[in-house]
């Protein structure tokens, strides 16, 4: 019999591997999801195919389709309009722990992160911009002091990762998220936990406007 530490490793593997695939739009909504292809695709048996796909059906990430399995969701307006809400609460709470940490850890905060977002900016790289995006915030996180906040808050990310491209690719949108973050930054470092707080809930609330407003009108 296979060591359960060993088959929850593939299990692990075979789900993070399908999550990125499924956040990265390298598997666009719609997209079926047959069990004997996946497994042909990752060169693993079906168990753990079985197993994954249960989690990512947990995660939101999927649905039945029928006969068909599973495709992967849509991400609709109102869905949007759900996981931004959340993460406004989520980038708030953790902006606002951020500030009131002790000047010396305040001190450099998000120097680095920053300098990542500029550096994508400028060459216009929206892959770049998506990771150095999804890095500042993860780092406000870290900052916060809280460690349940990272793994809190992973299940809104996940979706927040499919639905961002779509704001980065906007060229207009670009330079005032970064514009934003600098304000959240400066806040944090200056320690005034209630206007971090009021900052971060205000940029995620912005690009949940933006982002619904597109989708509004393709539809």
């Amino acid at each position: 019999m296979e060591p359960v530490a060993e088959r929850m490793s593939l299990v692990d593997q075979v789900h993070a591997r399908l999550v990125e695939a499924v956040c990265s739009g390298d598997l666009a909504p719609g997209t079926p999801l047959r069990q004997e292809w996946l497994a042909e695709e990752l060169n693993v048996s079906r168990q753990p195919i079985i197993q994954a796909l249960s989690m990512l059906k947990r995660d939101g990430l999927i649905e039945p389709a029928g006969k068909r399995g599973f495709q992967v969701t849509a991400v609709d307006a109102q869905t949007a309009r759900h996981v931004y809400d959340l993460r406004a609460a989520f980038d708030g709470l953790a902006a606002r722990l951020a500030a009131g940490q002790s000047d010396t850890v305040r001190r450099h905060a998000l120097i680095e992160e920053m300098k990542a977002g500029y550096l994508a900016l400028k060459a216009e790289d929206t892959t770049a911009l998506v990771q150095a995006d999804i890095a500042f915030h993860q780092a406000v996180y870290e900052l916060s002091g809280n460690p349940m906040l990272p793994e809190a808050s992973a299940a809104v990310w996940r979706q927040i990762r499919r639905v961002m491209r779509a704001v980065l690719e906007h060229r207009t949108a670009r330079a005032s998220v970064w514009e934003e973050h600098a304000g959240i930054a400066a806040a944090i470092r200056q320690g005034d936990a209630a206007l971090a707080e009021t900052r971060a809930v205000n940029h995620a609330r912005d690009a949940a406007d933006q982002l619904i407003g597109w989708m509004i009108e393709r539809n």
